[in-house]
């Protein structure tokens, strides 16, 4: 489990093929530091596992399912990434509980600088909108946000925005993101633990009516 809370900017410095998906080598100091084999380390939002290391990189397998879903499936070698290594039992959670899990992949629409922060505005897969409320929270490439506006339901292409201070711009990959990049985005898991309440209810409440005699009540 991570924070959403980013630790350094890596860099991918090899990608080897593994069966049907790829070996990644990422070169990030500080995470190998004290890093062990078989932990967890986000790289920019998705939780791989450490299978080898050096004194400044670590290695990690990635399938083919998450190249499928997440936007590391378009990483090349020299590609900058977040990291985060995994959240300490009694850690503070400075951030938002982020799983490493992405959900799908926006595309930035629009970059907006201002005198002291950056607005990002960002495309929403339509199944990942309900999800994505204003003042919540959404993790981009890993890194926690506070979403600070989002389009109405009734829009026919989803989006919201966040606004980036200097700290994130400088800290994170996302200070150098532009119209066109694609960025992983993983909703926050009380949203979706609520949806899916909500769809078993539906569907029980369907059943109910389904079930009860035509022209009267149960």
């Amino acid at each position: 489990m991570f924070t959403g809370i980013i630790e350094e900017i890596g860099e991918i410095t090899a990608i080897a093929p593994a069966g049907d998906g790829w070996r990644l080598t990422v070169r990030a100091p500080k995470a190998v530091s004290d890093a062990v084999h078989g932990e967890s380390i986000a790289v920019s939002g998705v939780c791989l596992t450490v299978v080898g290391s050096t004194s400044d990189t670590f290695d990690t397998d990635v399938m083919k399912q998450t190249l499928d879903v997440a936007a590391i499936g378009g990483a090349t070698v020299g590609t900058r990434v977040n990291i985060e290594k995994a959240m300490p039992v009694g850690a503070r959670l400075g951030g938002h509980i982020v799983q490493g899990h992405v959900d799908g992949v926006g595309e930035v629409l629009e970059v907006r600088p201002g005198a002291q922060w950056s607005v990002l505005r960002i495309s929403l897969p339509k199944d990942l909108a309900p999800l994505v409320v204003d003042k919540g929270s959404i993790s981009v490439d890993g890194t926690s946000l506070t979403v600070s506006a989002v389009s109405e339901p009734s829009a026919q292409d989803a989006w919201f925005e966040v606004s980036l201070i200097p700290e994130t711009l400088s800290a994170t990959t996302l200070g150098s993101r532009s119209a066109g990049d694609r960025v992983n985005l993983e909703t926050d898991i009380l949203a979706r633990h609520v949806e899916r309440l909500l769809a078993f209810r539906a569907a029980d409440s369907g059943a109910d009516s389904a079930a009860a005699p035509e022209g009267g009540s149960r």
